[in-house]
C-alpha cells in the first residue's frame, strides 16, 4: 500500500456560511474532491479519497464549528494511520491579502482558532499548512465579522484560479515536496 496523506480542510459548516472567507479550506477541499472525481460521504466529518500517482490523499471538513476543528483531524489520522509529516491542514489567513497563499511547516496559529484547535488535539505543530489569503478586514469591520462574510465580486472572480493554485499546490506537495509546491503558489504571487 503506498503512503496516505490527510488534507484537512478548515471551515464552517452549514448553508449559512458556504463561501465564505472562514470557508477557505473548505472550498480548496472541495476544488480536488472535484478535480478528481472523488465522492463526499459521512457526517460529523465529510469525507472524500482519491489516488495520486500510488498515494492515497483523504480529504476532510470536519462538520464542527471552526474552532473545534482540532479534534476531528486527530481522530482521522489515527483512524487512517497518517504520520504528522503527510497532515496538511488548509485553512483561511488573514495575514495576506487575497490572491497570495503560503505553506508552513510548523510555527503557531497566530490568530487562528480553528488551527489553534487542531495544534491542541494534535500537542504539536509540526505538520504543515496552507494559508490562503482572505486579506484584512476594512477599517471599522471586526474580525469575526468579516471572515463569515462572503468575497467581493472581484474576489470572486478571481477565486477559481485561486483554488486551482492551491489544489496544485497541495498536488505537487504530494508528489514532489514542500520546495516544489511552496514554488508553485510563489510563481504564480510573480504574476
Amino acid at each position: 500500500m503506498g503512503e496516505r496523506w490527510l488534507v484537512a480542510g478548515l471551515g464552517n459548516p452549514t448553508r449559512r456560511y458556504a463561501g465564505t472567507r472562514h470557508n477557505a479550506g473548505f472550498l480548496v477541499a472541495e476544488r480536488l474532491a472535484e478535480r478528481h472525481g472523488a465522492d463526499w460521504r459521512g457526517l460529523t466529518t465529510r469525507t472524500a479519497a482519491f489516488e495520486l500517482d500510488g498515494r492515497t490523499v483523504l480529504l476532510a471538513r470536519p462538520q464542527w464549528s471552526i474552532n473545534l476543528s482540532g479534534r476531528p483531524v486527530a481522530a482521522l489520522l489515527r483512524r487512517h494511520g497518517v504520520p504528522l509529516e503527510r497532515l496538511v491542514v488548509v485553512q483561511d489567513d488573514l495575514d495576506f491579502p487575497f490572491g497570495a497563499a503560503r505553506l508552513k511547516r510548523g510555527g503557531g496559529p497566530g490568530g487562528h482558532n480553528g488551527a489553534r484547535s487542531v495544534h491542541r488535539a494534535l500537542g504539536t505543530a509540526d505538520y504543515t499548512r496552507l494559508r490562503v489569503g482572505v486579506g484584512r478586514p476594512p477599517k471599522g469591520t471586526r474580525v469575526d465579522e468579516w471572515v463569515v462574510q462572503r468575497f467581493a465580486d472581484a474576489e470572486e472572480e478571481a477565486l477559481p484560479a485561486l483554488l486551482d493554485r492551491c489544489a496544485d499546490a497541495v498536488e505537487t506537495l504530494v508528489l514532489r515536496g514542500p520546495n516544489r509546491a511552496q514554488d508553485v503558489l510563489h510563481t504564480a504571487d510573480a504574476r
